[in-house]
């Protein structure tokens, strides 16, 4: 997957760090395309941490694939782009979830596979964040999420494996 335009790897170039997690996925592409489109409403990872303790709902709702450029995903991110049945890209907040996180982009991409299954991968795009712990500060960032992002992309390919079309 490549960085989004005019974000922050085209920003950065070489000081950016990427780091890919993927699961296979038995759920037809709209049927996970459909629970990606739920993150507006949810972080679907480690609710105890990512959601204040508030189970992320697990019934999809329909209106969350109408996208527009700007909306918010799991509060923190706003969508820059996006190709229907395909990929999301969400670009990190300015103010505290900046300063707290960094500058980041992630993408989510779903791929077809040759033997009928699918894969569903998110990618993190890095930049070194300031000052003289910047990177430690985003290898710790890298892989503190590792655990967290295997967690929701297996709840989302789980949810979507449960729809009657996926």
């Amino acid at each position: 997957m490549s960085p989004p335009d005019g974000g922050i790897a085209a920003a950065l170039g070489p000081d950016l760090r990427v780091a890919t997690r993927a699961v296979r996925s038995t759920a037809s592409p709209a049927a996970l395309f459909l629970w990606l489109c739920q993150l507006r409403r949810a972080p679907y990872s480690y609710d105890v941490i990512d959601n204040f303790a508030r189970r992320s709902p697990r019934v999809a709702d329909p209106a969350m694939v109408r996208l527009r450029r700007g909306q918010t995903f799991m509060t923190i991110f706003t969508l820059v782009a996006f190709e229907s049945q395909r990929s999301l890209t969400l670009r990190m907040k300015g103010g505290w979830p900046t300063r707290v996180f960094g500058a980041l982009d992630v993408g989510y991409r779903i791929d077809p596979l040759p033997d009928g299954g699918t894969r569903l991968a998110a990618t993190l795009w890095l930049p070194r964040p300031p000052g003289p712990l910047g990177g430690l500060r985003r290898s710790l960032l890298a892989w503190g999420d590792l655990p967290m992002m295997r967690r929701q992309l297996l709840t989302l390919s789980a949810l979507a494996a449960k729809e009657p079309h996926g």
